[in-house]
């Protein structure tokens, strides 16, 4: 029998749900088991530090997981990445990391900066940078794009419909949405993925969207694959997708 497959979606920061999260899949499939986790690590939630700290440990200790790169996890790694910071061209003008709505200065905060009300960019990157572990770094750097696994293709956003899995573009990947989202054609495999949050796991003919708020403070989702079936993990064991 194939070994199952976890996947989690968007933790933003979310701590607490994803030491919950861990702990609800060792007692379902044990401490081997395969997660895919779908990108977001940072922002808006109270603890990026820590969710990284986990991650990070968990892949040096030779865990069976994946991490897939988001949007967020990418514009931490441009705003530290030396040696200035970089915007991201898919923000709105105005925005950039550290904007009230993006989340950053919460992922500043669990790392213990606070941003003044006048700082320049590199100023601020530069303060950030000299707080944050060279393996937090490393792991943003490392992060993967996309992992397919049988027929089940794990992104984070989603994919640019009619072009093929090897020539994905990395900010499709990252950032795409109504593209993707409003294709029914098959993609050849199923599409799992965050980024556009939902009230509750969302499965559609060609995508399977996990993303259910948890760095508005909504419960994070966890999704079993057992062989051909999908299956939602809650405190209480497994349950309907839905």
């Amino acid at each position: 029998m194939s070994q199952n497959i976890y996947a989690i979606g968007d933790i933003h920061g979310q701590r607490e749900m994803l030491t919950d999260a861990l702990a609800q899949i060792e007692n379902d499939g044990g401490r081997d088991a395969r997660i895919v986790f779908l990108g977001d690590y940072v922002d808006r939630g109270p603890d990026s530090r820590g969710v990284i700290d986990i991650l990070a440990q968990g892949l040096a200790e030779g865990r069976n997981w994946t991490c897939i790169k988001g949007n967020h996890d990418r514009l931490f790694e441009w705003f530290i990445e030396p040696p200035m910071p970089r915007n991201d061209p898919h923000l709105i003008i105005g925005y950039d990391w550290t904007h009230k709505n993006i989340g950053g200065r919460e992922t500043m905060a669990s790392y213990g900066i606070e941003v003044p009300d006048r700082i320049r960019s590199g100023e601020l990157a530069e303060q950030v940078r000299a707080v944050v572990p060279d393996e937090h770094l490393a792991f943003l750097r490392d992060l993967t794009l996309q992992q397919r696994i049988g027929d089940r293709l794990f992104v984070h956003a989603g994919i640019r419909p009619a072009v093929a899995l090897e020539e994905q573009a990395e900010d499709d990947l990252l950032w795409i949405r109504d593209p993707f989202l409003e294709d029914t054609s098959d993609h050849g495999v199923l599409v799992v993925h965050g980024h556009t949050m939902v009230d509750a796991p969302d499965l559609r003919v060609n995508r399977l969207n996990l993303d259910t708020g948890a760095g508005k403070g909504k419960p994070l989702t966890i999704a079993v694959f057992d062989g051909p079936e999908i299956f939602r993990l809650g405190a209480s064991g497994r349950g309907p997708l839905a």
